[in-house]
């Protein structure tokens, strides 16, 4: 199977999201105030979603994020989202699509790019493309209640 992945623009989301949220979200859609921000992401380049295709099928997404870091001294690029159908895992769809964003990243200038990996299953995956633990790197995370604020002790 030949597998293309190529970036999606701002006007053509709607599928790509489809397959996410019946992948990450149990089908619920996402609200319409988000999609509309990941639209203007998409449009001003601080994102781009890029869709692995065969034969005129969808059969993986990724959500490529840039981001500025200060101690870099530039932009860095974090996998935000990645999803093979099932039907279409080890035939090289996520292998393509991470052979896409690294090929965007690298028309960026960006050398440095992260993935966060919740499924064990996953790791192998990403060890096999060259990505490797941070050593040292803890990452800590907090829920908020929407309009909850920190209060100064």
């Amino acid at each position: 199977m030949r597998v293309e992945a190529t970036p999606v623009p701002a006007t053509g989301l709607a599928e790509p999201l489809m397959l996410l949220e019946e992948a990450l979200r149990d089908g619920e859609p996402l609200p319409e105030h988000f999609a509309d921000r990941l639209r203007k992401a998409v449009e001003a380049g601080d994102v781009e979603v890029l869709a692995a295709r065969a034969e005129d099928q969808m059969l993986g997404v990724v959500v490529l994020a840039y981001r500025l870091n200060v101690s870099a001294g530039g932009l860095f690029a974090s996998i935000e989202d990645l999803h093979v159908r099932p039907e279409a895992r080890r035939q090289g769809v996520g292998r393509a699509l991470l052979v896409a964003a690294h090929e965007r990243c690298t028309k960026h200038n960006i050398s440095y790019v992260e993935a966060q990996v919740e499924d064990a299953a996953a790791k192998p995956f990403y060890a096999a493309l060259g990505y490797e633990p941070e050593t040292g790197v803890r990452v800590l995370s907090r829920s908020l209640a929407v309009g909850h604020t920190i209060t100064k002790s």
